[in-house]
């Protein structure tokens, strides 16, 4: 596929989709965007071509938000307001979605997933990302999944609660899920992978692509070093046990952040989420920055955001 595709970005008003339009339309892509609602859209400075209105769960709004797509990028996530159904929710819009993106010949739907233990064990949070992955792959074969753990970004929701433990608690009481590995990735690589998506060979299409930066680290030593660009001392009360549905109110609570993202969030923190390889970055033709480089300029802009 070339330049100058007619994309679509669902859920444009969240932190991924408002950041991507500027990039695509820079790449010569003509930008529509489908969201709820129109407030949000423009509260995200989410400045598209063309913005339609509709709801992914029932459907509406999507046939003319489809038609005569290439690439639509689907970065839709319910997991706030819904409570434990979100699993369900996340599947039947990714169906219908899917349904749709096929029947209007939509040449490639690209996704942004988290990545998945090596060990088989999977929590809700990350299972609802695979079954939206397989069915958005099985309808338009030349999909393209992307996978990534901890997003290093001023408006990403999971960096942001980080943050705020760190500011507010002078103690930081780590559960026994701080020896686990992951590879954040800074916000800005994972716009040029999903950007780089829309015209990747279709020899390297239909799969999914595993996401990380150059950095590993276990979740105790990545809450230190985000402390360290911070310039701030906290000490560190290791547990010995995780206590998660407990954990994640009084976290979600310290931080300002709805339980009900948080909880499945820390879910997922049991286990190792690590790439299966580091094939990504050279394929898609992205240079990973380093992950005190990613926190910096993730914290200058927080400062000039509202919080």
């Amino acid at each position: 596929m070339g330049g100058g595709l007619q994309t679509l970005v669902t859920g444009v008003s969240g932190y991924v989709g408002a950041a991507l339009v500027p990039r695509l339309i820079r790449d010569g892509h003509s930008v529509r965007g489908f969201a709820r609602s129109a407030e949000r859209v423009r509260a995200a400075g989410a400045e598209v071509d063309d913005l339609v209105l509709g709801d992914a769960t029932s459907g509406a709004g999507l046939d003319r938000a489809l038609d005569g797509v290439d690439v639509a990028y689907y970065l839709i996530h319910s997991m706030e307001g819904v409570g434990a159904s979100f699993v369900d929710v996340e599947r039947r819009q990714a169906e219908t979605f899917a349904a749709a993106a096929a029947a209007a010949g939509v040449r490639r739907v690209v996704y942004l997933g988290g990545l998945v233990p090596h060990d088989g064990t999977i929590s809700r949070h990350l299972a609802s990302r695979l079954t939206v992955e397989q069915a958005l792959l099985d309808a338009v074969p030349e999909s393209v999944a992307l996978r990534a753990s901890l997003v290093v970004g001023a408006r990403s929701r999971s960096f942001r609660f980080l943050v705020r433990l760190i500011e507010r608690l002078p103690v930081l009481a780590l559960p026994a899920w701080r020896v686990h590995r992951t590879q954040p990735i800074d916000g800005r690589d994972v716009l040029e992978f999903l950007a780089s998506a829309a015209t990747l060979a279709p020899r390297h299409a239909g799969r999914s692509w595993d996401l990380g930066g150059p950095d590993v680290m276990s979740y105790q030593e990545l809450m230190r070093r985000i402390a360290d660009v911070m310039m701030v001392d906290r000490l560190s009360l290791p547990l010995s046990f995780n206590l998660t549905p407990v954990a994640s109110v009084v976290a979600a609570a310290v931080a300002g952040e709805d339980p009900g993202l948080i909880e499945p969030l820390m879910e997922s923190l049991e286990h190792d989420l690590l790439p299966r390889d580091d094939d990504a970055a050279a394929t898609f033709g992205v240079r990973l920055h380093r992950f005190e480089a990613a926190v910096e300029r993730a914290l200058r802009d927080m400062e000039v955001q509202p919080r």
